[in-house]
């Protein structure tokens, strides 16, 4: 009887390193893309992406016919970010950077590649900060990533005036941006929470041409509006008269708070304190447990 054989392995640095020097190579590349906005030419090997990702496989399961075959047009992922999904592909690693790793995890997620997805993760979360942190989330938001999204979150909350201030928070999606203004534990107070609530508002209305009040309805609710001493609810409610950003309701609601003397009779006007909330003369009146 024959033994068995045994699999043996040589060395993997020079076969990754010979496959990486494949990677958008016009030698022997029998498959051309069209990328990003920018639209650059990147070659690639039709059957070292087929059997790697099922995404591709379906891509290009259909035989080129005879000729030059037209290039597959890929206008919504950057160059940069194909590249490296790309690497990925045809060496199993890649080399990561902070301002393109959210493109190469949309691109894993969009192509199905867990793999990929998961080494993404890991390394935004290493190499999370304020800057980061609010595109992260609306990526984890928006591709369902649960436990990137409390990372995230719980990183706002420790850093929310800083977060608050960047320009990935203005860009959030109001699905983005509730679980924040729903949190109990932001580090920051409701007034300056209500000024960033507009300044997100006004930016998400000049983008999508709509009404500040239209854009702001999903997400304004969640402001504690009882928590504002009288006289900033009365600017407030002056603002609001100048540029509606809050329903009438609401602000209403809130007043009721300070007229009974008691959060827990306003229903609809939320009086639980956040973390970072200042204190005010009225609050010994309202129901201000702190979870």
């Amino acid at each position: 009887m024959e033994p068995l054989g045994l699999v043996v392995h040589g060395k993997a640095e020079p076969f990754s390193a010979a496959l990486r020097s494949l990677v958008n190579n016009p030698r022997y590349s029998d498959v051309r893309f069209v990328v990003g906005q920018e639209r650059q030419e990147v070659f690639a090997h039709r059957c070292l992406l087929a059997c790697r990702c099922n995404f591709f496989q379906r891509l290009l399961g259909t035989e080129p016919g005879p000729g030059v075959p037209s290039p597959v047009v890929l206008s919504t992922v950057p160059t940069e970010a194909f590249l490296a999904v790309l690497e990925f592909l045809y060496t199993n690693s890649v080399k990561l950077h902070r301002h393109s790793v959210l493109e190469v995890l949309t691109a894993a997620v969009e192509y199905g590649l867990e793999e990929l997805r998961e080494l993404c993760l890991q390394f935004v979360v290493k190499v999370l900060d304020v800057e980061l942190v609010c595109e992260a989330l609306q990526v984890a938001v928006t591709f369902g990533l649960g436990p990137l999204q409390e990372r995230c979150v719980a990183f706002i909350e420790a850093h929310s005036q800083e977060a608050l201030r960047t320009r990935g928070f203005l860009e959030l999606s109001a699905a983005a941006l509730l679980p924040l203004l729903r949190s109990d534990k932001l580090c920051v107070d409701e007034a300056e929470l209500v000024r960033a609530a507009r300044s997100w508002a006004r930016v998400g209305a000049a983008v999508l041409e709509r009404p500040v009040a239209e854009v702001a309805a999903p997400v304004v609710k969640e402001l504690r509006l009882a928590l504002l001493a009288p006289a900033e609810l009365s600017a407030l409610e002056e603002q609001n008269r100048q540029e509606p950003l809050i329903p009438v309701e609401q602000i209403v609601e809130a007043w009721k708070c300070h007229a009974l003397r008691r959060g827990d009779e306003a229903r609809g006007a939320p009086c639980r304190r956040r973390r970072g909330t200042l204190p005010r003369e009225h609050h010994r009146f309202l129901d201000l447990s702190f979870k």
